[in-house]
């Protein structure tokens, strides 16, 4: 059995933990994905980094032996209860208020129907169904904490992201998370058997925000899935010491000509330098920087024009609702209409042809908990441009495999671009290096170490049980 370390950023270091015979890990368990759904697609509405997260943790712990359930809200009629995800992983659709038209927002209102539909499905099975529930969110730890109270087992939660954290890096325009998440997500953390942040960074702030017992955290790395995202769709799947990891560490030629084809099935232009932005479109994630960075390149260098092509590739999101067309409008304004290119999201294998297609994935986001879409990209070969923000420093190696940006001053994020679009060779040699750091984040690495915080929360839950039974 794999073991893993808790590292606190300010210095705690959790003991390595070393499970002797006897101390299980779980057959099943409940996950709980309460606002969106693990089959819904990246990039639409609510779903993000969290939905892929899921999915692919989900499908590596049942590649182990654990098998998972997942709940989640039913956002459209006629669907059925129960859809098999994977082998060993259903997903349940739990009826919970009107299903369409219902913003995040409203959902606490309905956290009482999605608690009784998962108390339902649950009641149809015999005691001891589950050993742990694991809820991803706010909103589902309040689920989770009642769940697992009821059924005699632990909670291991999830925040994925944290109201005081947001609130702390609004971006302009954005609104404030209201006081009500503020207050249900410091009852998760008293409530919850175990914490999971995906860096130390998060694991000290769940301690300073939330005054979380640093004891109860465990920081666990989100992962990447290195046989979709690479360099070159051609190549054959990572196997161990195989062809992959080698060719992943070579001279970057490979990489060039898989960047050539992924352009020429997307149409994208041979030679131009193209900076892409991939994600939600709304104020939290910041592509009004990347525009306004491209417009005071223009500036300066008018002559780049032509080798310029900027995809955007999401749609509206959170409060970017409010101004769908928002971000088209800005390019119009700030006249380079004519050079960003706006695609709906896309399914998982072609978001990895837009990555290798891109000179540059650009992320000058406010807050991030991790920043799944920059491991993604730099496993598939290209360097990122980030905002140096909450997990982006883990995902990107500064200087190295990409370039943190302090602040969110639109200059600053022009001149990290000049930097590449002068220096093909650069981006090159980033590439190459930015593969080789994804390397270390696969997701079997991932489930291992979340199973290794399962079996450490079922063995501390039981002796809890024996000694106040003793």
């Amino acid at each position: 059995m794999s073991q893993y370390v808790s590292r606190i950023s300010s210095g705690f270091v959790a003991p390595r933990l070393r499970f002797p015979v006897g101390h299980r890990k779980p057959r099943r368990i409940a996950m709980l994905s309460v606002h969106t759904s693990p089959l819904h697609q990246p990039g639409t509405g609510d779903a993000g980094g969290m939905n892929v997260y899921i999915v692919e943790l989900a499908k590596r712990l049942a590649a182990i032996n654990i098998e998972v359930e997942i709940f989640t809200r039913a956002t459209a009629g006629g669907l059925r209860p129960s859809v098999e995800l994977a082998p060993g992983v259903l997903v349940h659709h739990v009826d919970a208020g009107p299903y369409e038209g219902l913003a995040k927002e409203d959902l606490p209102g309905q956290l009482c129907a999605f608690t009784h539909g998962t108390m339902q499905a649950w009641a149809r099975h015999r005691p001891g169904h589950y050993d742990l529930v694991h809820s991803h969110y706010w909103l589902s730890g309040h689920v989770g904490w009642l769940a697992a109270e009821r059924w005699g087992v632990p909670l291991v939660h999830a925040m994925h992201t944290m109201a005081k954290v947001k609130n702390a890096a609004l971006a302009e325009g954005d609104l404030p998370e209201p006081t009500s998440r503020v207050i249900g997500e410091t009852q998760i953390v008293d409530a919850a058997d175990r914490l999971i942040a995906n860096t130390a960074e998060e694991a000290d702030e769940l301690i300073r925000f939330y005054d979380a017992d640093p004891a109860k955290v465990a920081v666990v790395h989100p992962g990447v899935n290195l046989d979709r995202f690479r360099p070159d769709r051609a190549l054959a799947p990572f196997s161990g010491s195989g062809s992959l990891s080698a060719r992943r560490s070579g001279s970057g030629s490979g990489f060039e000509g898989g960047r050539r084809a992924a352009r020429a099935r997307l149409g994208v232009p041979q030679n131009a330098f193209v900076p892409l932005f991939a994600g939600r479109i709304q104020p939290l994630k910041a592509p009004d920087i990347l525009l306004r960075a491209i417009a005071q390149l223009l500036v300066r260098e008018p002559s780049l024009r032509p080798r310029l092509y900027v995809p955007i590739v999401g749609g509206p999101s959170g409060s970017g609702l409010a101004r769908p067309e928002g971000l088209q409008k800005l390019a119009a304004y700030l006249g380079i209409a004519d050079v960003v290119h706006f695609h709906p999201p896309v399914a998982q294998d072609l978001l990895a042809d837009w990555f290798r297609a891109a000179s540059t994935l650009v992320m000058p986001s406010y807050s991030e908990s991790f920043g799944l879409v920059a491991i993604e990209a730099q496993a598939s070969g290209t360097p990122v441009v980030a905002a140096a923000v909450g997990g982006l420093p883990v995902a990107v190696r500064d200087g190295v495999t990409g370039i943190l940006v302090p602040g969110h001053n639109p200059s600053d994020y022009a001149d990290a671009l000049h930097r590449l679009l002068v220096n093909p060779a650069l981006v090159t040699r980033m590439g190459v290096a930015a593969a080789r750091h994804a390397e270390s984040f696969g997701w079997d690495t991932a489930a291992s170490a979340t199973a290794d915080v399962y079996t450490a929360a079922m063995n501390e839950h039981r002796r809890r049980v024996r000694s106040h039974h003793g």
